[in-house]
């Protein structure tokens, strides 16, 4: 009975007739085995708004009870923090109303815009980038 070697050439025809299994059976584990995939929660990053400051210009011709009056109305001032920036506004040439998103500053000047118009005085009311 002839023995059977371990030869190298006999080690490379039993590789060479052995099924191949492609690379993506490698990476699955094999081709019986089921494709599983990871999952993972990336959580948003989320960005804060940019804030912008709604200023009141100084003029000559609008009333100081108008102003005050505008500030109550429209930025939920006090009568004493009212006049406070009122007076800020009268010395300085320009008084902050308050810091707000994009939107509700640019819904706060048209507010005061047309409520100075409507009574026919030519109070300016602006928005800055914070």
């Amino acid at each position: 009975m002839p023995q059977l070697s371990s030869s190298p050439d006999l080690s490379a025809a039993a590789a060479a007739r052995a099924p191949q299994m492609s690379n993506d059976e490698n990476r699955s584990g094999g081709p019986s085995a089921p494709n599983t995939s990871v999952i993972t929660k990336v959580k948003p990053k989320t960005k804060r708004p940019n804030l912008y400051r709604v200023l009141i210009l100084n003029d000559d011709y609008t009333p100081m009870e108008f102003v005050v009056h505008v500030l109550e109305k429209f930025f939920q001032k006090d009568a004493e923090a009212a006049t406070k920036i009122m007076l800020h506004v009268h010395h300085h040439g320009i008084g902050e109303c308050g810091v707000f998103t994009y939107e509700i500053a640019e819904t706060k000047v048209t507010q005061v815009m047309d409520f100075a118009r409507k009574h026919q005085h030519p109070l300016q009311c602006v928005m800055e980038k914070k």
